[in-house]
C-alpha cells in the first residue's frame, strides 16, 4: 500500500496510487521554424527560455543554448531553486543567488505563464519554458524538442555555429534509440525510484537503472562519446542527470547501489570531458541543484537537510581509465 500523504497540496504529489511514478507528457508541442510564414518563425529576441538551475530537463535546453551561441537571440530568465506548493517562484539575484527575474512577463510564479497561455490549463507547471513574446503564449515545454529547435532553428542567426549539430543526420537512428531506453530507465529510472512509495515500485525500478548504467559504462569503455564518436544531444541527454548521480540521486533517491566517482570509471572521465568543454561548466549550479531536491521534496526529506558531498570533482585532468 502506497504511503502517500493525502494530506499534501496536489503539486507535491508525485507517485500514483500505486506508489508508482509516472511522469505526464508535456503539454505545448509547437515548433519553430525558419519558414518566414511559419506562426513561429524565427526571431532574434521574439523567444524567452524559463529554467530552473536545479532540473535536469530544463539543464539540456540551457546548454544547447549556450552550445549554439543563442545568449543573445533568447532571453533567460531562472527561478529559484525551491518548489513550493504555487510552484517554481522567480526572485531576485539578491534574495537567490544565481536565479534571474522574469523582466518579460514580470511573473511571480510560473504558473502565471500557463495560466497565461491557456487559461482553463490543468496540468503540472513544469520547466523548461520557451515562451513567445510576440503571441504571448508558450511555444514548448517538452525539453527534448526544445533542444532540437536550438540545433539548428537560428542557425542564420548564428553565423559561428551555424551548421553545428548534436543531432547529425547520419547518426540520427542511432541517437534516437539510445534517447530512448537512457530516458526510461536513467533520466526518468532515477525518478521512479526516487517517487516511489512502495517497496514494490521502488524494486522494479531500481535494478533496470543500474542495469542500464553497467550498459552506458560497457559503451564509453570502447567509445569517446555515446553514438559515432561524436558528441551529440545524446551525451546531452544523458549528462544532465549523471552530473546529479552522486550529490543527489545517490542518497536523495536511493538510488546507492553504486556510485560514478567509484564504479563507473569511463561514464566519469567521460563527464569530466563534457564538463570541461567550453560553456557547459557555467550551466551547473551545484549550489541549486542540492537545495532544491533535498529542501523542496518534504516528503522524501522532511528536515530539509542538505548533504555536504558535491560529487566528484569534474574540474580534475582527465585520466583516461585502464581498459579504454
Amino acid at each position: 500500500m502506497s504511503t502517500l500523504n493525502k494530506d499534501q497540496p496536489e503539486i507535491l504529489k508525485w507517485a500514483s496510487p500505486d506508489g508508482e511514478f509516472r511522469r505526464k507528457a508535456s503539454s505545448f508541442r509547437n515548433t519553430i521554424s525558419k519558414d518566414p510564414n511559419a506562426i513561429y518563425t524565427a526571431e532574434k529576441d521574439r523567444y524567452h527560455l524559463y529554467v530552473s538551475w536545479a532540473c535536469p530537463w530544463a539543464h539540456r535546453t540551457v546548454i544547447v543554448r549556450s552550445l549554439k551561441g543563442l545568449d543573445n537571440l533568447i532571453g533567460l530568465s531562472v527561478v529559484s531553486y525551491i518548489l513550493g506548493e504555487k510552484g517554481w517562484k522567480f526572485s531576485t539575484p539578491e534574495e537567490t543567488p544565481g536565479a534571474i527575474p522574469d523582466n518579460v512577463n514580470n511573473a511571480q510564479y510560473l504558473r502565471e505563464l500557463y495560466f497565461k497561455s491557456d487559461p482553463n490549463y490543468g496540468g503540472r507547471f513544469t520547466v523548461p519554458v520557451l515562451w513567445d513574446k510576440k503571441t504571448q503564449t508558450i511555444v514548448n515545454n517538452e525539453s527534448s524538442e526544445i533542444i532540437r529547435i536550438f540545433n539548428d532553428a537560428f542557425d542564420d542567426f548564428t553565423p559561428e555555429t551555424k551548421g553545428v549539430t548534436y543531432y547529425p543526420e547520419n547518426l540520427r537512428t542511432q541517437i534516437d534509440e539510445i534517447n530512448e531506453w537512457v530516458y526510461d530507465t536513467v533520466n526518468n529510472g532515477v525518478y521512479k525510484c526516487g517517487f516511489a512509495t512502495t517497496q514494490e515500485a521502488y524494486n522494479r525500478n531500481i535494478e533496470p537503472l543500474f542495469k542500464s548504467l553497467d550498459r552506458l559504462e560497457g559503451i564509453l569503455s570502447k567509445n569517446e562519446f555515446l553514438v559515432g564518436n561524436t558528441f551529440t544531444e545524446a551525451d546531452i541527454r544523458l549528462w544532465t542527470t549523471i552530473v546529479r548521480f552522486d550529490p543527489v540521486y545517490h542518497t536523495h533517491f536511493k538510488t546507492n547501489k553504486k556510485t560514478i566517482a567509484h564504479d563507473y570509471p569511463n561514464i566519469l572521465r567521460w563527464t569530466r570531458q563534457i564538463y570541461q568543454m567550453p560553456k557547459i561548466s557555467d550551466t551547473v549550479n551545484m549550489y541549486h541543484i542540492k537545495h532544491h531536491y533535498f529542501e523542496s521534496h518534504k516528503q522524501i526529506n522532511p528536515t530539509g537537510i542538505v548533504p555536504i558531498n558535491n560529487g566528484p570533482d569534474l574540474a580534475q585532468p582527465i585520466i583516461e581509465p585502464k581498459n579504454v
